[in-house]
């Protein structure tokens, strides 16, 4: 099997943290912010997925992801998966149970429910039609609880539409196919490394009973909650940030 390019950069120094981000996500996106605070205190390597029509597997990048630690020279480390990279994680610590130390799980999923298959079907399509006008209006209703996106000016909200009309990332579409297929139910009573997931409680795109799911199945799992969409590292970023730096000093990772 021909191994899944990444775009990978390493940065600060300390224990190990691999980050994972979401389907139509990057790094930036997903944890631009947290990167910096994460950096003071561990070594975060960072990979983007493929920014072109490569076909993925779960397996395959799971794999990447390790590689590239390694290749980096961060023999060992705590897994942060966000939305789809939340089931890369997952795969990670079965796959490689020499690498990983522990695992972070937001706005996950072990199998796309009915409502998140049918989002990124639509995803897909809008993608393969060249609508992204309308794909940018979609993922943005998606994006961010009600209250939050409710309480945006108006102008402000097309402004989001425009820019992320631009804004969409190369190999979104093969990730969103990848959303439809996972299945990491089987792996979850194999973890048996410390795990926390984060629920986001008002998401639009993953509902939250999975994150409730993924919490009841992995052996001793810690559970928190942040009130926020799907998006909450926009919304709420120092909650988010306090929870994982908890975890990991707590767990000594």
């Amino acid at each position: 099997m021909t191994a899944i390019p990444l775009q990978t950069t390493v940065t600060g120094s300390g224990p190990g943290v691999v980050l994972a981000h979401g389907a139509g996500g990057t790094i930036d996106t997903n944890f631009g912010a947290l990167i910096p605070a994460l950096a003071a205190t561990h070594t975060v390597v960072a990979s983007d997925y493929p920014d072109s029509d490569i076909q993925l597997t779960l397996d395959g990048l799971a794999d990447a992801l390790v590689a590239a630690a390694v290749d980096g020279g961060v023999e060992q480390f705590t897994v942060l998966g966000y939305s789809l990279g939340s089931t890369v994680a997952v795969r990670a610590a079965v796959r490689h149970p020499e690498r990983v130390r522990g695992l972070i799980l937001a706005a996950g999923f072990a199998k796309a429910d009915n409502r998140a298959r049918l989002a990124v079907q639509i995803w897909q399509d809008l993608l393969s039609r060249g609508d992204n006008t309308t794909f940018s209006r979609l993922t943005l209703s998606q994006a961010f609880s009600a209250a939050f996106l409710n309480g945006l000016p108006a102008v402000q909200v097309d402004e989001f539409v425009r820019a992320g009309v631009t804004a969409i990332p190369g190999g979104t579409s093969q990730q969103a196919s990848l959303v439809e297929s996972v299945d990491t139910t089987g792996d979850l009573g194999r973890i048996a490394v410390p795990t926390l997931v984060v629920n986001a409680t008002e998401d639009l795109l993953i509902d939250p009973a999975n994150s409730r799911f993924l919490a009841d199945t992995i052996p001793g799992a810690e559970y928190a909650e942040i009130a926020a969409g799907h998006v909450f590292m926009a919304e709420q970023p120092g909650q988010w940030r306090k929870i994982v730096e908890d975890f990991l000093a707590r767990h000594q990772l």
